[in-house]
């Protein structure tokens, strides 16, 4: 019986984080840092195609970066491997990603997409993999590719793959985008930076959270030394901390996601976002993003649980 041709799937998203906080809570003995943190999916999003090959090629488009560093390149070889695919022609595919999420910026856009493309790979090809069996293989390509493969807010520890999901509130977000990249692995390098933050625990993050919603628990250990090193950053926060404070958002819900470059403002009310967003505009920081929280991937739902 001849198998029914490979549709393509177009225009799947791949939704940004942000990192509500980020503790450094100490260092394995491998020198993999140990983490704290809660991720809040947002609507700013990369856009990714996936066309049928019958030549067994993945090839990829993605603008002006090198593709083959591309981790959504690398989750189609992986999956297809691990499949053991790699003898059938008709499993390769074109990639196109359309990138919204600044690159280097610490909302996760890399993961992303890889995690876009376990998910519509997994659907394209058939395999019919249930979503825990994804979700171990988004391990093998990064820390932060499970959480999006879940697909829902959560609760992070350990490197950041010991997930427990959460129940975050609805908020709207003013994200600004500096003109610089900034490497992780330099900050996570940092003598200054701070390695021993005593966990908040879940528990004690719903607590705090419950108590006053226009505040952010916690804080960003890396932080401190990114705004050491990058001006760019520095000069981006200080102009949202001022704009944010002069609508009334409490200091600590605005601050740095993962390892910068980018910052945010939290808030509960649309309007106030939108006043900041505005006010920051033109301070000539960065390009500002005006996001709303995502209570799930997009895409869940498409997959078996």
């Amino acid at each position: 019986m001849t198998r029914a041709p490979f549709l393509p799937l177009l225009q799947c998203p791949a939704p940004a984080k942000l990192n509500l906080l980020l503790h450094v809570t100490g260092r394995r003995s491998d020198g993999y840092h140990l983490l704290e943190t809660v991720f809040q999916l947002i609507n700013l999003f990369d856009w990714l195609d996936f066309e049928p090959r019958d030549d067994g090629q993945i090839v990829a488009s993605s603008g002006d970066w090198p593709i083959e560093q591309d981790l959504a390149v690398r989750a189609a070889h992986l999956l297809r491997a691990t499949a053991g695919a790699n003898d059938h022609t008709d499993f390769g595919v074109t990639i196109r990603i359309q990138k919204q999420i600044p690159v280097g910026g610490g909302l996760g856009g890399g993961s992303s997409d890889a995690a876009t493309t376990l998910l519509a790979l997994n659907q394209l090809w058939r395999l019919h993999w249930p979503i825990d069996r994804l979700a171990a293989l988004a391990a093998q390509l990064g820390a932060d590719v499970p959480v999006f493969v879940r697909g829902q807010n959560a609760y992070a520890v350990g490197i950041g793959e010991e997930l427990q999901p959460i129940d975050l509130p609805e908020r709207h977000y003013v994200v600004i985008e500096p003109p610089i990249q900034v490497p992780t692995a330099v900050v996570f390098a940092d003598p200054n930076l701070t390695r021993n933050t005593k966990p908040l625990t879940l528990e004690g993050f719903a607590r705090e959270q419950s108590v006053a919603t226009h505040r952010l628990p916690g804080h960003n250990d890396l932080e401190a030394p990114v705004l050491q090193r990058f001006t760019a950053v520095a000069k981006a926060l200080s102009a949202l901390q001022e704009a944010a404070h002069d609508f009334g958002v409490d200091a600590s819900a605005v601050r740095m996601s993962g390892s910068g470059a980018c910052v945010f403002a939290a808030t509960d009310s649309q309007s106030i976002a939108a006043s900041i967003a505005e006010a920051v505009a033109g301070a000539g920081v960065g390009r500002v993003h005006r996001c709303a929280s995502l209570r799930r991937h997009p895409m869940i739902g498409t997959v078996a649980h």
